[in-house]
């Protein structure tokens, strides 16, 4: 039976996961990749929820055993791993999709374990930087590669 004290530990996390899940698959829904808000909402709280079954919420700090946590973090980043791999797409020419969006659900994995484990500087600063990542990595690329192809001079076209 799930006390109100043990609520006042698990619910927070499980909240807090399923937020950054929704925001990190909101930005992929935005731009219309294959894994958006359910895919990676599930990943984080499917994360949260492998680490929040270690976590004694009647001890003092909440915490679980530190050998415990290693072992369920291995078999979450090899399990997420198969799952960004199936968005990995390889068309006939060559040009490889869907990278970007792999990285955050492994991103997102660990940023719902971070949630289940209760830390929240790591959590807060982590999702910060990952959405400044996908909002601001495209423009700033592209801003890049103007100016590098800007300062590059073309080759001159031999007449015929």
């Amino acid at each position: 039976m799930i006390s109100v004290e043990d609520l006042t530990v698990i619910l927070p996390r499980v909240l807090s996961a399923l937020f950054v899940g929704v925001a990190l698959g909101l930005n992929r829904d935005l731009h219309n990749k294959s894994a958006g808000v359910r895919t990676h909402a599930l990943v984080t709280l499917g994360a949260a929820f492998a680490v929040l079954a270690l976590v004694d919420p009647h001890a003092a700090s909440g915490y679980p055993v530190p050998d415990s946590i290693s072992r369920v973090v291995q078999g979450v980043v090899t399990g997420v791993g198969f799952l960004g791999a199936g968005v990995i797409l390889r068309d006939p020419e060559g040009h490889v999709y869907g990278l970007t969006t792999a990285a955050t659900i492994w991103v997102a994995a660990t940023l719902g374990m971070l949630c289940g484990l209760g830390h929240w500087p790591l959590v807060a600063s982590g999702t910060v930087l990952v959405l400044l990542v996908l909002i601001l990595g495209g423009p700033f690329e592209h801003w890049v590669e103007r100016i590098i192809k800007g300062k590059k001079k073309p080759h001159p076209v031999a007449p015929r």
